[in-house]
């Protein structure tokens, strides 16, 4: 049992984290598409389909991410929170050499037969992170992103919810119902871990980070910087219901519905579904199958009717829905 221990302090630097992250989310779903026991029968169509579309080029992913009883997980791919997996891609390469250190090191204590080529990576050699970095797209492509619309809304709802339970009874109450492993006795919140140990925040702060594909709750502290904030995913489905729901909305595929193509039209609404996670233009243009400048010229169309923002993010633009735009999405009630 992890026992983390708050201050009152501590209580107020609780933060919740926007949407699961999409890296983070596909690394963690590499141990459960190998292993039946994680998920269960939740998990077990997503399986299916994930494990028959599987290509060569995807299979070192199941050395950096083997997931078995205790298993050390690659935390450098699992800290960067951020709403796309370039995004998300871009932070990990970014990380300073002492973070893939700190990372080596605990690999080196804790898989001591991982592959070769893992402890290449972490030292820096380029083939193997370019090799890493192809998979992880393909990967992606195949099993999750065909679900992240979906995913993301009931990561939104279930923040929403969350959010009013603090403000109506306070962060202990949102502590003591993340999950029904964890118990929050004031001032310790206690988490299921392989070792027991005791963590003190001390002022860094917790950040609650939604998963959807990793069916238990996971705890990171930063390798190499322990003044970060610790980091808690927390599952947002805990019943075969919740996970209906999602495989459910993704198997009508993206295709828009009735009303809302006759509305718009197939490419824009394509595009109005597309950008229900913020996306660059590029991004915007492979997700509709469409060309960069097709995609640029809907994205400006819904934007001048008041369903999208485009944010200037350095030399690239971020299109993203306003609450009319996301409301018009996810149709009456």
């Amino acid at each position: 049992m992890l026992r983390i221990h708050f201050t009152p302090d501590d209580l107020t630097r609780v933060r919740m984290a926007r949407s699961p992250d999409p890296l983070a989310e596909t690394i963690l779903s590499l141990p459960v598409v190998q292993r039946r026991e994680f998920g269960g029968i939740a998990l077990a169509g997503w399986r299916e389909r994930t494990r028959k579309g599987l290509g060569p080029e995807m299979r070192p992913l199941f050395d950096l991410a083997p997931g078995g009883a205790g298993e050390y997980m690659p935390e450098a791919f699992l800290h960067a929170a951020t709403a796309t997996l370039a995004d998300s891609l871009d932070h990990t390469w970014s990380l300073p050499r002492r973070q893939w250190a700190a990372d080596h090191r605990a690999t080196q204590w804790l898989r001591p037969r991982a592959a070769r080529w893992i402890h290449a990576l972490h030292r820096g050699e380029g083939e193997w992170g370019d090799l890493v970095h192809r998979a992880l797209h393909a990967y992606h492509d195949l099993a999750v992103a065909p679900y992240w619309a979906q995913l993301v809304g009931a990561a939104h709802t279930d923040r929403t919810r969350r959010a009013l339970l603090a403000a109506d009874a306070g962060t202990g109450e949102l502590l003591a119902t993340l999950h029904p492993e964890i118990t929050w006795a004031a001032p310790q919140l206690h988490v299921p871990c392989h070792a027991d140990t005791d963590l003190r925040l001390d002022g860094r702060g917790l950040l609650l980070v939604p998963t959807f594909f990793w069916p238990e709750p996971l705890v990171l502290e930063d390798n190499a910087d322990p003044d970060l904030p610790l980091v808690l995913h927390y599952p947002i489905a805990r019943d075969l219901a919740a996970y209906q729901a999602v495989w459910a909305a993704a198997a009508a595929g993206p295709a828009p519905d009735g009303a809302l193509h006759a509305l718009l039209g197939a490419t824009r609404a394509r595009a109005l579904h597309a950008a229900a996670t913020p996306a660059s233009t590029t991004e915007l243009a492979r997700r509709t199958a469409t060309s960069p400048a097709t995609a640029s010229h809907h994205a400006a169309v819904l934007r001048a009717a008041g369903l999208l923002t485009t944010e200037r993010a350095g030399p690239a633009v971020r299109h993203r829905l306003t609450p009319l735009g996301r409301a018009l999405l996810q149709g009456p009630g």
